[in-house]
């Protein structure tokens, strides 16, 4: 049954809106701040009485303290990518004085939903990963400010903190073909059915120099460490002949690089690997993964700091790009 029809919570901003005041406001006149006058308070509580709205317990702690909070929503903060994006985050606000409320998803389009059911009436803004449509996020956070980590907003309304990784890409399959190497596999993400971009990216970049890529040279991982190593099993197994693997993350890759140990094959001399993300991870490991590097970090922080300037008022929502480039570093 679509959720569409269902009965949508009243929250702070539907108050706000109604009675032609910030939420800040709201939240004096609800608290019965001395700090507004008596005709804005009275307008703020008819509206808050006609829409039926009930602050919950959570929201009602936070507006007492009068401060901002943002929504960060993570598939899954056992990832060391995401867990990356939020300590940027979570810094970013930190220097404004604000809450973040983390949420992770579980990578499960439910839990999204139940997520997004909710955030409306505890945050002022909402940052971060989403699976659902604009239309849908448009539809489950009315009037509140949206910022999309790696992805592009399709509706004016939401802003957008992508990444480009093309050149960098480029420049991995560039140094790989540098090196002698002509099979390069890839080992991408499972998440979705569609392929990636990145390998779009990847395909764009093989082509550049003539490489015929083979269907079964493209590999769908889980994004764990034992997914990027079932992965790389089932390439070799099919295709012993692979030289290379350019991989979707630097999880995946780290995987990728303890099955080729398990295969006894010597990492870069008989398969290089190269990653994305360029996690710090990546210097824990033997050999040292080179990997399409980004600053994790700077995602969470551009996302904060977007979403203060829709908070405000002090901008319309935009489109903000983090680039990525080559980091060599041993495995390739």
């Amino acid at each position: 049954m679509s959720s569409s029809t269902e009965p949508r919570r009243v929250t702070i901003h539907d108050v706000a809106r109604s009675a032609g005041v910030s939420r800040q406001t709201v939240s004096r006149a609800l608290n019965d701040k001395a700090e507004i006058d008596g005709s804005t308070k009275q307008r703020v509580l008819d509206a808050a009485r006609e829409l039926g709205y009930r602050p919950s317990r959570f929201a009602r702690g936070l507006v007492r303290q009068d401060t901002t909070t943002i929504g960060l929503v993570v598939p899954d903060l056992l990832n060391p990518f995401f867990t990356e994006v939020a300590s940027g985050a979570l810094q970013a606000a930190r220097a404004r004085g604000w809450h973040v409320v983390v949420y992770d998803t579980a990578d499960d389009v439910e839990q999204e939903l139940a997520t997004l059911r909710v955030i409306g009436s505890q945050v002022d803004a909402v940052v971060g990963y989403f699976s659902r449509s604009d239309e849908d996020l448009d539809r489950l956070t009315p009037g509140i400010p949206v910022v999309l980590i790696g992805r592009e907003p399709r509706t004016p309304r939401f802003s957008g903190i992508g990444i480009d990784g093309e050149e960098g890409v480029r420049e991995a399959i560039a140094h790989l073909v540098s090196r002698g190497h002509r099979r390069i596999g890839m080992l991408d993400h499972d998440r979705r059915p569609e392929a990636s971009i990145r390998q779009t990216w990847f395909l764009r970049a093989a082509a550049e120099h003539g490489l015929a890529v083979a269907p079964g040279w493209i590999v769908r991982a889980a994004q764990t460490v034992d997914g990027g190593g079932a992965a790389l099993a089932s390439l070799l197994a099919a295709h012993p002949d692979v030289t290379a693997v350019f991989a979707f993350n630097d999880v995946i890759a780290i995987g990728a690089l303890r099955e080729a140990r398990r295969f006894g094959l010597r990492v870069p001399a008989e398969l290089a690997v190269i990653g994305f993300d360029g996690l710090a991870l990546g210097t824990l490991v033997e050999p040292e993964l080179s990997s399409v590097a980004l600053d994790t970090r700077s995602l969470g922080v551009l996302a904060v700091e977007e979403a203060a300037r829709l908070v405000t008022g002090a901008a319309e929502p935009g489109r903000l790009v983090v680039r990525a480039a080559l980091h060599l570093r041993e495995s390739a």
